[in-house]
């Protein structure tokens, strides 16, 4: 789990540098205040209610892993965290109650988390040069739900013009794609 978490510090670190080096390369040429200030962070509160993610973690840190799952996933914030329809944020909408635990997708979402996490340390470490771990994205490539896996149709293997070989075993069934 810790190789898991260091990927995912590292990963948050090198994004947060990139989008620091776009928002200094997209600031007005003529602008001199925007020259020599730094982007203005936003704060995030501390986490209150972690169960998988190490509980040490600064509430930047746990934005900054969200902002991958989200990313990984295509998926928003209110997939996993709940509306509080009696905090209404600055913009006229619901702010989102991060330690509620009630909506299923973010118990399945610390499932999943868990789950890779075991896979990583468990399976892939253990295979000399096996590359890079397994994360949300692997499956899910930017879609909350992972695409199927089709598998290919039954071929004949390559023999004489005479014989009518097939490949022995269990026949293959295609699977068809969901619709979106």
């Amino acid at each position: 789990m810790k190789s898991s978490v260091l990927f995912l510090s590292s990963a948050a670190v090198l994004c947060t540098a990139v989008l620091a080096a776009a928002t200094i390369a997209q600031s007005p040429a003529g602008s001199s205040a925007n020259a020599t200030a730094p982007p203005v962070a936003r704060s995030y509160p501390a986490p209150t209610n972690l169960k998988v993610l190490p509980k040490e973690l600064t509430g930047q840190q746990v934005h900054e892993i969200m902002e991958q799952w989200s990313a990984a996933l295509g998926a928003h914030c209110n997939a996993c965290h709940v509306e509080d329809r009696n905090n209404i944020g600055p913009n006229g909408r619901p702010r989102l109650n991060f330690a509620d635990d009630s909506k299923g997708m973010k118990i399945a979402a610390r499932t999943m988390y868990t789950m890779t996490g075991k896979i990583n340390t468990e399976y892939v470490a253990k295979i000399d040069s096996s590359g890079m771990p397994v994360t949300c994205g692997t499956c899910h490539r930017g879609h909350l739900g992972p695409e199927p896996f089709g598998t290919a149709p039954e071929i004949p293997l390559a023999a004489s013009p005479d014989s009518q070989s097939k490949v022995e075993g269990p026949p293959i069934r295609q699977v068809e794609p969901a619709s979106k």
